[in-house]
């Protein structure tokens, strides 16, 4: 029988952890533990850092519920979640990239309009949205749904506020047969990501900018075609080079372009001043599955 010592402690766990009913549990689950025991060797925890570190994911896990996922944000600022990212949607040079979810998705955004407006009367300056989703070989794809959601002219979301308003600056809109859309909503702030639990505690400590820019969200979701979560970022707005999640890439930065009132880009009129800001989704077909006929 073999003993533990110092030297045979990750040789006996990882046989003990290769010895899962899944192939796929036991190759993520030996390879943790040899990364977890290099990592403690590389750095020489201590008890005290070990202890600290455990308390941290039970504060972590307490922090949250059904609105707020602290672990997504943990991962999100360890770039953790981009990597996973971009390992995950290596789509073609022509299609939209993807970006990281975040931590206030929810599901359950209600319908809207071609052109309704998301904001409901929240204070801030009018933004319309517009473009078109196509697939990668050009064609525009009709009926395809783009969950959307954004901070608001504060920078805060809707789970940050007192009382949540699930609809709050949140809409389902679809394309038309043509593969237009039309996004009403404000223009967003750009804001610093939740500072008050065990993350924000932890980044307190560091020199690192806890901000994001001015951002919309995209969850765009078609037949035949990947799921596409992603981000569009303005033109010229703080902390682009900063983002505390690493979310940001040249091909989503666009102009909020500033526009008069009148004719507005949803076919009707505007009597404000408002920004536009136009881009066409590239969806990537998915593998094995062809595109939607």
């Amino acid at each position: 029988m073999a003993f533990v010592t110092e030297d045979n402690i990750t040789d006996l766990a990882v046989k003990r952890w290769a010895t899962a009913h899944s192939p796929r549990t036991a190759e993520l689950m030996t390879a943790l533990v040899r990364h977890l025991h290099a990592f403690a060797r590389e750095v020489r925890l201590t008890e005290d850092e070990w202890a600290a570190a455990v308390d941290w994911l039970a504060d972590t896990g307490r922090t949250c519920d059904g609105k707020r996922q602290e672990f997504i944000l943990a991962s999100d600022v360890l770039g953790l979640s981009t990597l996973v990212v971009q390992l995950n949607n290596r789509f073609s040079s022509g299609a939209t990239p993807a970006t990281v979810l975040g931590p206030f998705h929810i599901d359950g955004s209600p319908a809207a309009p071609f052109g309704s407006d998301m904001s409901d009367g929240i204070e801030g300056t009018t933004l319309f949205v517009t473009g078109r989703v196509l697939g990668l070989d050009g064609r525009p794809l009709p009926d395809v749904v783009l969950d959307v959601w954004q901070a608001d002219a504060d920078g805060t979301y809707e789970a940050q506020l007192p009382e949540r308003d699930e609809a709050r600056l949140r809409a389902k809109y679809r394309t038309r047969a043509d593969g237009t859309y039309c996004v009403r909503t404000i223009s967003p702030l750009g804001y610093a990501i939740p500072m008050d639990g065990p993350v924000g505690g932890l980044m307190s400590g560091t020199g690192i900018s806890h901000y994001r820019p001015a951002h919309i969200h995209f969850l765009i979701e078609h037949p035949g075609y990947e799921r596409l979560i992603t981000h569009l970022f303005r033109e010229g707005s703080e902390f682009l080079d900063t983002d505390v999640v690493f979310g940001t890439k040249d091909e989503l930065i666009v102009p909020f372009t500033e526009r008069p009132a009148g004719a507005s880009p949803d076919g009707g009129t505007i009597e404000e001043p408002h920004l536009h800001a136009e881009f066409d989704f590239v969806l990537q077909p998915r593998t094995g599955g062809g595109a939607r006929p």
